[in-house]
């Protein structure tokens, strides 16, 4: 990549630092609630109109819920292509009086922009887009081939994206997917994601007597469904951490040396950690690094547990059902239904008689720490950011990455521009000003290392 490229790019950005900022603002006036429909066709609209505006194919693309904004624009010959993912909607803003100002009127003070969606996700793609114009502001093309999709459901769970990526596959062909989207680490260093945990959630019910009962007229005489699920669940974990489902880590991979490498990088005061949170110790197993439980493990974890009485004082009953909402966090190459399966026949085998439910899941992904594309993408977070971006083999939690690097079978990377305080999710969520440059800066920086990349062997799509 040519110094003096990036050096006129940032220097565009740099003299619309306030035009920018202004148009950010303008976005993030609109409501686009998935959970709530609201504003959802006018951000959509407004997003296919701005891509149009730069040159770009795009279109609203049906789905069985919330349409996906799609751009394309592949011209450059010979240099590969990017997928940028985000996604337009946001979570609703309860509860309002929270909020120091109005969620949708977005209030910039003390260097952060106040505001639904600022964070997550619209003020990152939004960059993206800016990085996008202001490439073609300076150059008049783009260095490397760009295919925008925007979702409307992330905040829902993404129920539709994978029958999506698998029906489109012709339109959503790229050589790479770039998702700017989530906190930087909590040291509040750039941060290079290379993939994500899965998740698995289910239900154990388990019911006894038709009705409640007195527990001393009927205890010992009628099976109590709460101790039903705590014996089955003991017998899924030991004290020592293990999780003791037949078969659970027969697909665990152990980590590379270059993950054990980055991972052991990443700082953490475990001791401020525990007492934040008030904890004396850390989870069994003992002996794991902090990172290393969040990125290459998998865990079983127990959501809440109902049956019976919980209110003030006490009443003596005999519970007739018992409820556990659980989660299974996943690594590659677990896979739902496989994980699924396990925890299945260990009900059948041990408790018989406890239904069990399956409900939501994700896969994991995974994109190597010697990708290709690596390099390329890691240069450019460290020329938006000004340092060198930490590198996280996996993060703890779930996203729909497994659809780039399962479904379409390209690397994925996650580039974070927000905050690690950004409350996303929460009221007061935030975008600090200078992060929101910076991601600019950061996307610019992509696609003129991308297009540096042109004919060096890295392409694999085809125009």
């Amino acid at each position: 990549m040519a110094a003096q490229t990036l050096t006129n790019l940032f220097a565009y950005i740099d003299a619309h630092r306030q035009p920018f900022l202004d148009r950010l603002i303008e976005y993030l006036r609109m409501p686009s609630i998935s959970a709530e429909g609201i504003g959802i066709a006018d951000v959509a609209d407004v997003l296919v109109r701005q891509l149009r505006s730069m040159g770009f194919d795009a279109r609203l693309m049906p789905t069985a819920g919330w349409p996906m904004v799609l751009g394309e624009r592949r011209e450059a010959h010979g240099a590969p292509t990017v997928l940028l993912y985000g996604h337009y909607d946001v979570q609703p803003a309860d509860p309002l009086e929270m909020w120091q100002s109005p969620p949708f009127e977005p209030t910039v003070r003390d260097g952060r922009i106040y505001a639904r969606g600022a964070g997550d996700n619209k003020g990152q793609h939004f960059a993206q887009l800016l990085a996008i114009e202001s490439t073609l502001a300076v150059q008049a093309a783009l260095p490397c081939n760009v295919v925008v999709l925007l979702e409307g459901e992330e905040e829902i769970g993404s129920p539709h994206i994978a029958e999506f990526v698998c029906t489109h596959r012709d339109l959503l062909r790229c050589d790479l997917v770039v998702t700017a989207d989530g906190p930087v680490h909590d040291s509040g260093q750039a941060t290079v994601l290379f993939g994500v945990r899965g998740v698995a959630s289910f239900e154990l019910r388990a019911h006894g007597a038709n009705r409640d009962l007195h527990s001393g007229n009927w205890g010992g005489v009628a099976p109590n469904p709460l101790w039903t699920l705590v014996h089955l669940l003991a017998s899924m974990k030991a004290p020592d951490g293990s999780i003791t489902i037949d078969g659970f880590y027969d697909n665990v991979q152990p980590q590379t040396p270059l993950e054990r490498q980055a991972l052991a990088a990443l700082p953490v005061d475990a001791a401020r950690v525990k007492q934040e949170l008030g904890l004396t110790r850390l989870d069994a197993p003992t002996g794991r690094g902090f990172y290393e439980r969040l990125s290459a493990w998998p865990t079983l974890t127990i959501n809440g547990l109902h049956g019976g009485y919980g209110g003030p004082g006490s009443k003596t009953v005999l519970p007739c059902t018992a409820v556990a909402k659980c989660d299974i966090r996943l690594v590659t190459a677990q896979t739902v239904d496989e994980i699924f399966d396990k925890v299945e026949a260990h009900v059948r085998r041990v408790a018989p008689d406890v239904e069990f439910v399956r409900q939501g899941g994700m896969d994991p992904s995974k994109t190597p720490l010697d990708s290709p594309f690596a390099a390329p993408v890691c240069r450019a977070v460290a020329a938006g950011f000004d340092e060198e971006p930490l590198r996280v083999p996996a993060m703890g939690g779930s996203l729909p990455d497994y659809v780039w690097t399962q479904v379409l079978g390209v690397p994925s990377f996650v580039t974070p521009y927000a905050n690690a305080d950004e409350a996303n999710h929460a009221p007061n969520e935030n975008l600090e000003v200078e992060r929101f440059f910076k991601g600019i800066k950061t996307g610019a920086a992509l696609l003129a290392e991308l297009g540096a990349r042109a004919n060096s062997g890295l392409v694999r799509s085809s125009l």
